[in-house]
């Protein structure tokens, strides 16, 4: 009886814990992302050519994002709060933090991209290998949860049992 309500607590839990599915793929084409750029900014392109073109090599949510910056620079809008208006996702504030600075100081950022890029699948690395580890732990409690009332069913009661009957009759 107590087990549904609390399966279905402990999955409403895990639910928003869970990043948003655009925060995980983000998290996967960023590093990509800033390989092209930097690999289009030492080949001599311009920054807003460099977005450009990674804008549209690259789908999904950072290809849309860098589109509109993409878009936003063609038409001669300041680099530096377009560029900054990317922080507010945080899966890809690095990336914002770094091309604004860039903006500001006027400071090659190709090196600071391939930094970026280095962190982000280190850290996507990180994740997987904590990820791998914590299956052993989740594992436990649903064995658990199946051999404890077999262990009890089958080690406890009949030995309680004869025990009880050993002890009511003389």
């Amino acid at each position: 009886m107590l087990i549904a309500p609390a399966t279905a607590l402990y999955l409403h839990r895990k639910e928003r814990q869970q990043p948003h599915p655009d925060h995980r793929r983000i998290a996967t084409d960023l590093p990509f992302a800033a390989d092209l750029m930097t690999a289009c900014l030492r080949a001599g392109r311009p920054v807003s050519a460099a977005t450009e073109i990674t804008a549209n090599a690259i789908a999904g949510p950072v290809g849309e994002r860098l589109t509109w910056v993409s878009t936003q620079l063609r038409l001669g809008a300041d680099p530096d709060p377009t560029w900054a208006s990317l922080a507010k996702d945080p899966a890809m504030g690095q990336l914002s933090r770094a091309m604004s600075r860039a903006a500001q100081s006027g400071a090659p950022v190709a090196d600071v991209l391939t930094r970026l890029a280095d962190d982000a699948r280190d850290a996507a690395r990180a994740e997987s290998v904590a990820a791998a580890r914590s299956v052993g732990v989740k594992a436990v409690a649903p064995l658990g949860l199946c051999f404890l009332p077999a262990f009890v069913l089958l080690g406890i009661i009949p030995v309680v049992a004869g025990l009880a009957s050993a002890i009511v009759i003389p």
